[in-house]
């Protein structure tokens, strides 16, 4: 075969190979976009099919969890009590598990927005020290305590959505007992 047909058709060979790559990259661009639609839509539909009840239990509680480990890092800095910062310690292993199951189920719906701290409680404790802050700190953990106790109990009972319904059901009796001993801590601190 003549010198110049090979050029020829080693010049069709490239253009050939050179357009397969361009379709195929096309091809894949196409495949991503339609990947990226197919999860939006997913995520999109996942969050409408949350009831309203549903969506504000997952905000309330992650508000509760990251407002108990925000006041709990607070009272290992500013308490002076070695019985409130063993508590403190307990509240921020625990709410971090808690919160880090609440995230997983949270991202399963779509929402994403991580949860913050109530920024009054925060800021009503940040400037106490020493048994000021300890009495703060306690009264606040036992209201926040009974109020996520309350909200824990109505999600396990009335949620819509299986999954939060049992990971509240699962929930309920571990912040019952952190009811129960921030209770029995603010007796303790009350009667020494």
């Amino acid at each position: 075969m003549p010198k110049k047909y090979l050029i020829k058709l080693n010049s069709l060979c490239a253009a050939t190979l050179a357009l397969g790559c361009a379709f195929a990259s096309l091809a894949q661009a196409q495949g991503e976009a339609a990947s990226d639609a197919t999860k939006a839509a997913s995520a999109m539909s996942a969050t409408e099919k949350l009831s309203p009840g549903d969506q504000q239990f997952i905000q309330d509680a992650g508000q509760s969890g990251a407002t108990e480990i925000a006041a709990s890092k607070l009272a290992l800095s500013k308490s002076s009590d070695a019985q409130v910062k063993r508590f403190a310690q307990r509240m921020i292993a625990d709410h971090a598990k808690l919160a880090r199951n609440l995230d997983i189920l949270a991202k399963r719906h779509g929402i994403t927005a991580a949860p913050s701290a109530d920024s009054a409680v925060i800021g009503s404790l940040q400037n106490l020290q020493g048994a000021e802050f300890d009495k703060a700190y306690i009264e606040k953990v036992v209201g926040g305590h009974q109020k996520a106790v309350e909200l824990f109990k109505k999600e396990s009972e009335s949620g819509n959505d299986a999954q939060l319904k049992t990971a509240a059901t699962r929930a309920l009796p571990i912040i019952q007992h952190h009811f129960e001993m921030a209770q029995q801590l603010a007796k303790a601190k009350a009667s020494a």
